[in-house]
């Protein structure tokens, strides 16, 4: 609980990207051609997020995310989205909630579980392709 007089302190980093979230999936999935598709709910705070992947020579080429959360949620995901865009499957899968947290800047230290949700539906977005190419 925050005791009266604390300030709730986001990094700068952390509010351009809730902000102005970047590959925030804008209107309707079936406009966006993906290749996989990863879907997670967080029982603690009840947000969902989606990701979709479109991949090109085992990297991922386009991603894009869409969630019901918070503003930890949107910019963690959106940090995600910008840290995977580029790597291979098998790099993006590598790529942790810290390390997301730390290219913000840290997280309130309530909050990083937010930043594992985009990693834990990335991971399924993988997951699926890997099923379906392999």
């Amino acid at each position: 609980m925050q005791k009266e007089g604390e300030d709730w302190v986001y990094s700068e980093i952390v509010k351009d990207h809730f902000l102005n979230p970047r590959n925030f999936l804008m209107g309707d999935e079936k406009n966006f051609k993906y290749d996989a598709c990863g879907i997670v709910g967080n029982p603690i705070c009840g947000d969902q997020m989606k990701m979709y992947i479109r991949i090109k020579d085992n990297k991922i080429i386009d991603i894009r995310w869409k969630t019901y959360g918070c503003a930890s949620a949107i910019a963690s995901t959106s940090a995600l989205s910008e840290i995977a865009k580029g790597k291979t499957l098998d790099e993006a899968l590598k790529i942790t909630a810290k390390d997301v947290d730390d290219y913000l800047g840290k997280l309130p230290k309530h909050k990083f579980h937010c930043s594992v949700l985009g990693h834990d539906a990335l991971k399924e977005a993988i997951n699926e392709y890997k099923a379906k190419h392999q």
